[in-house]
């Protein structure tokens, strides 16, 4: 899904509000996000998940194409762990669309 179709769909839930309110609404929710992961504070969202930052360690990696050993820094990934809630509804044989 799409961020404009999250949007569009947030929209016409909460007609009310203004779609550059609902915007920007979603823009301080994704920045939040990402200045605690910054931070290395996790997120958890009950019933959809855990956002956690894992380290990757410098390494000596291999070029394919060349076999040219490049040195490559640490750095770090985002690591989700889907929440028991989602899991079930995920599996769950009927499917909601409204949700």
């Amino acid at each position: 899904m799409l961020k404009s179709q999250i949007l569009e769909k947030l929209h016409s839930k909460y007609n009310n509000f203004k779609y550059e309110d609902i915007e920007n609404l979603f823009e301080i929710f994704i920045k939040k996000i990402t200045h605690s992961l910054k931070e290395g504070n996790n997120i958890e969202i009950r019933g959809f998940g855990t956002l956690s930052r894992k380290l990757n360690k410098e390494k000596f990696v291999r070029n394919p194409k060349t076999n040219e050993r490049l040195y490559k820094n640490k750095s770090y990934k985002v690591h989700f762990k889907i929440g028991k809630i989602l899991h079930s509804r995920i599996n769950s044989k009927t499917v909601n669309e409204s949700e």
